[in-house]
């Protein structure tokens, strides 16, 4: 169960994540949209696993590596819009959200 301070935390790094991806990836990833539906913050606020939709899907593990190869930087440029409000800049984890990839699959079984 998480807590009201993790819910929160957890938006306010989605947003700020999504805007420095947002930014800074149209140098890095060419041709891809990268859209965080989700970050889910740990109890002690040290961990965060952030869920990327990666459209097209194809280029999902690719880009994947990519952020993670770059994950120091993200965590860097998070630390300067958030440090004010947080105390410790949470580590990143990063993971591919194939949720929609999911329902795409389940509709098109049914539609067979």
């Amino acid at each position: 169960m998480e807590t009201t301070r993790q819910n929160k935390i957890s938006r306010l790094l989605q947003k700020d994540i999504a805007e420095i991806l947002q930014k800074e990836g149209k140098d890095l990833f060419h041709g891809v949209i990268i859209s965080v539906t989700n970050v889910r913050i740990s109890p002690d606020l040290a961990i965060a696993r952030v869920y990327l939709s990666i459209f097209p899907s194809e280029k999902g593990a690719a880009t994947l590596l990519e952020i993670k190869h770059h994950q120091s930087r993200i965590r860097g440029l998070l630390g300067l819009k958030v440090g004010k409000q947080l105390r410790i800049v949470p580590q990143l984890d990063f993971h591919i959200d194939d949720s929609l990839d999911y329902i795409d699959n389940i509709d098109r079984l049914l539609k067979e």
